[in-house]
């Protein structure tokens, strides 16, 4: 089993920056694909960023790529995701999520099976 904890979120304004975190642990040697979710209210999981966890491959949500980036401490078994030139509609909570499936980067929520509890990010105009 794996264990996932977010932190990170908070109140920002449009065009600043955050960083959020989320620290596996347990069974880590078991993940192949890492990602971040995020859930507006009244709105469906989506898919925002995912990369193997042994590191290299990167897939991004088309409205996020280039403002966020993902990248994992191997040392502390910890994502990151770094989110730059924030937006309203960027408000959700942040969840990660983790697959022992390798290669793929999926992006379909029931393709993860360990959960974190999400981390609130509401960004203000």
């Amino acid at each position: 089993q794996v264990q996932l904890v977010e932190s990170g979120g908070g109140l920002v304004q449009a065009g600043e920056s955050l960083r959020l975190s989320c620290v596996a642990s347990g069974h880590t040697d078991s993940i192949g694909t890492i990602a971040w979710f995020r859930q507006a209210p009244g709105k469906e999981r989506d898919f925002v960023a995912a990369m193997a966890w042994g590191g290299g491959l990167r897939s991004y949500e088309p409205s996020v790529r280039g403002r966020f980036t993902t990248s994992k401490d191997n040392t502390k078994n910890i994502l990151y995701l770094d989110m730059n030139n924030l937006k309203p509609e960027d408000t959700a909570v942040y969840s990660c999520a983790s697959t022992i499936q390798r290669g793929i980067l999926s992006a379909r929520v029931d393709d993860y099976d360990n959960w974190g509890q999400g981390t609130q990010v509401t960004v203000s105009s």
